[in-house]
């Protein structure tokens, strides 16, 4: 498998256009992000391992299939990354929940933790690591990299946006995780913005600015 996968349906693309756009509001920003998410969790999750089980029918007994193994783990990386919990979230309601909080200091330009707090088995599960907006990739690496010494061994990071020097940077701290984003942008600007992204993803989804 690709390191980086593209998720290009009709249906993602859509709802990315809509997020694109400087006039969409706080809430349609908000439910759009919501509705992405879900859609993208559907490719990032295809290929969970399974496991047969019997069940029995209204009619007869039957072996179907559940998800084999510990219950997922979705890492938010605050705080926008709760614009992409909620989604997919709502594809797996029974995953369990992590938080990773950073900012990034203003000399140094490095990412300073203030919250980490992430459920028990780490180790056995595996962590969907949520982060709106890929740029320059020291907060997404920095994020991983505390997972990974928490005990967590499987790791897939998902975004909307990624920019080329954001997948080059993560991926040579980390160049075995998988990177699932809705498009890669053209590149950042002096201020460490995405080209043309969507803006401030933290902004737009808490009305901040």
């Amino acid at each position: 498998m690709s390191l980086v996968t593209v998720i290009d349906h009709p249906l993602v693309q859509h709802k990315l256009t809509l997020l694109r756009k400087r006039e969409t509001t706080t809430g349609e920003f908000r439910r759009v992000c919501r509705e992405i998410s879900l859609l993208l969790g559907y490719e990032v999750l295809r290929d969970l391992p399974l496991e047969p089980i019997e069940v029995e029918t209204p009619l007869e007994k039957m072996t179907a299939y559940r998800i084999r193994g510990k219950k997922l783990c979705f890492i938010s990386v605050l705080r926008a990354g709760a614009g992409i919990l909620d989604g997919i979230l709502d594809l797996v309601p029974s995953a369990r929940i992590g938080y990773i909080g950073l900012y990034r200091d203003p000399v140094t330009k490095e990412p300073v933790e203030y919250y980490f707090k992430v459920p028990d088995l780490i180790e056995s599960r595996l962590c969907i690591v949520v982060d709106p907006m890929l740029a320059t990739g020291h907060s997404a690496a920095a994020a991983v990299s505390r997972l990974q010494k928490a005990g967590a061994t499987q790791v897939k990071l998902v975004c909307l946006l990624a920019a080329p020097e954001g997948i080059a940077a993560f991926h040579a701290v980390h160049p075995t995780i998988p990177i699932f984003a809705a498009a890669i942008d053209r590149q950042l600007d002096d201020h460490a913005y995405i080209r043309p992204g969507l803006g401030d993803a933290g902004d737009r989804l808490f009305g901040t600015k």
